[in-house]
């Protein structure tokens, strides 16, 4: 039977498929555009299959804020080339949307799914490798960061003792700072009580070992030592928690100086409750 080119060009544009394949896929099913398309989908599926294996180490981070929420995606695909695909990318926004839709919180099959399809399309390995979900309560705002095109992603959730603050453009405009400074420096914890115990035990460890293994402190008294191991696991928490870093603006004060004087001259006492701090393949 004969192949309209309209029939070809419409199974094209839903599949993504070459031109032959689409006419040798509706001349296989006798014109049935149904069948045509669910076996152009079984043979993308396949190829996808076949490249599972492949590591997925491009991608972008998509975020989504809608009242009170915030939805962060990490979206991962082989190649850049794809994760500069402007289907790729509606993808993402898509999956952050539905997110905020549907209310979930974790990976679910109607999320990965999503990915299935696109990739069957393209025939490149997808993944969907995280999700994170951040809620605001009263007298919280959440704003966000997108570095470069796509890179990093981070979101910031900022309290106020006063509400109604966040109509304050230079408030926002704050929050949005604290974000874009958090993807310069990626602290690690907000502060040194939200450090883990455990991981501050095995740097102290490390350090103990250095100053073991150095010469010049060979024969100090072990309270000379207990002092440098202090100083040492200080600086560390320094650079790792993000009140007591440089702040972006002015390394010369702290991010807590810099909230409390934000605070002051806006009138209110100002926090960073939360982050999230998102990269591609880490």
């Amino acid at each position: 039977m004969e192949i309209s080119a309209v029939d070809v060009k419409k199974l094209r544009e839903k599949t993504g498929a070459g031109i032959m394949e689409c006419k040798n896929a509706l001349a296989s099913t006798e014109g049935d555009f149904a069948k045509a398309e669910k076996l152009l989908k079984e043979k993308g599926l396949a190829a996808v299959e076949k490249r599972a294996g492949r590591a997925t180490n491009e991608g972008k981070i998509f975020i989504k804020i809608k009242n009170d929420t915030a939805a962060l995606v990490e979206l991962a695909s082989e190649t850049d080339f794809v994760a500069r695909n402007p289907e790729f990318i509606a993808l993402g926004g898509n999956i952050a949307e539905r997110i905020l839709e549907k209310g979930y919180t974790d990976l679910n099959d109607e999320l990965t799914g999503m990915v299935g399809d696109l990739a069957t399309k393209i025939r490149e390995n997808m993944n969907l490798k995280r999700i994170r979900v951040v809620k605001a309560a009263a007298n919280e705002y959440l704003t966000q960061y997108i570095h470069g095109d796509g890179a990093i992603g981070v979101v910031v959730k900022m309290g106020a003792d006063k509400g109604e603050i966040y109509t304050n453009e230079d408030a926002k405009a704050f929050a949005f700072t604290l974000a874009l400074h958090i993807a310069a420096f990626n602290p690690l914890a907000l502060d040194k009580g939200k450090v883990d115990p455990v991981f501050l035990k095995e740097q102290e460890d490390i350090f103990r070992k250095q100053l073991e293994g150095d010469e010049k402190l060979t024969g100090k008294p072990p309270q000379v030592l207990d002092n440098i191991l202090k100083g040492k696991v200080n600086k560390y928490l320094a650079d790792i928690c993000l009140l007591d870093q440089g702040y972006v603006k002015d390394e010369k004060i702290t991010v807590a100086q810099a909230l409390a004087d934000y605070g002051k001259q806006l009138g209110a006492k100002l926090t960073v409750n939360d982050f999230v701090y998102f990269k591609v393949g880490q």
